[in-house]
């Protein structure tokens, strides 16, 4: 618990400056993270780093990650994002073939996946920083309001079982508990903060966070069920690694931006 503690005041002291003052550190920030989280899953896998597959992966999220901002350098060459995408899956599906089924098809889709659940997550949080910091708080309030509400909630009063093949300890109560604690939020938000959104809207919205917040978290319990590891990483010790901790995160912020709340 005391190794769990320090990490975590070590971690809020590197990543709220980087967040309040946003501009570029943050794009680099944004950038290192989901190198790191796509790092995590090439690993996870069990894929050699310093292969094609791996490298190119790692060249495809960096493209994905390109902001809105900065969409006229593709724009110049007549491409978007879904033309790299389109092409990405063609060159990995042709390499099967060039390695003779040494880097398997399996292994591509697994890629493009990683590369597509890792990018958009992040991409969507630095458009979200863009969007205006006081968004950042609100969905980060509200997936920590959901973890806290379902544990102290799940730990008194749950009885059912959530979803106990991938995560044993986790109830229906408990989901149940973190959604209303998600209500909270928005209703401390709508009264004391200056977020210009209704509460109708912030009560959406933390909905939202709290059910999508939750599923985040189950799909990467079940990557790590899967592949027989405790933790994605180990670089935030007593916490494991950076999909560990944004796992909701960059669950929740492609919804909330695909559904126009952001």
């Amino acid at each position: 618990m005391k190794q769990r503690i320090i990490t975590a005041i070590v971690a809020a002291a590197i990543f709220l400056p980087i967040v309040m003052y946003g501009k570029f550190p943050f794009f680099l920030f944004v950038y290192l993270l989901a190198s790191i989280g796509l790092y995590e899953l090439v690993k996870m896998k069990g894929l050699p780093i310093l292969s094609f597959g791996s490298v190119y992966s790692f060249i495809l999220l960096w493209a994905i990650l390109l902001p809105q901002s900065a969409m006229n350098l593709l724009d110049n060459y007549g491409y978007t994002k879904a033309d790299i995408l389109l092409i990405s899956m063609i060159l990995l599906l042709s390499y099967t073939v060039l390695s003779k089924n040494r880097f398997t098809i399996d292994d591509a889709g697994f890629l493009v996946m990683s590369v597509l659940y890792v990018g958009f997550g992040f991409y969507y949080l630095y458009e979200t920083r863009q969007t205006g910091l006081i968004y950042i708080f609100f969905v980060l309030f509200t997936i920590w309001a959901t973890d806290s509400g379902a544990y102290f909630v799940g730990r008194a009063m749950g009885k059912k079982k959530l979803w106990p093949e991938i995560s044993p300890n986790k109830t229906i109560e408990g989901s149940i508990g973190g959604i209303v604690c998600a209500w909270i939020v928005a209703l401390l938000f709508a009264v004391l903060s200056s977020i210009e959104t209704t509460f109708f809207q912030l009560f959406v919205m933390s909905t939202l966070i709290s059910i999508f917040g939750q599923i985040g978290d189950l799909v990467e319990s079940a990557f790590k069920r899967y592949y027989g590891v405790k933790d994605s990483g180990n670089l935030l010790p007593g916490h494991g690694g950076i999909l560990d901790r944004l796992d909701s995160l960059i669950f929740v912020l492609p919804v909330l931006h695909v559904l126009n709340l952001l």
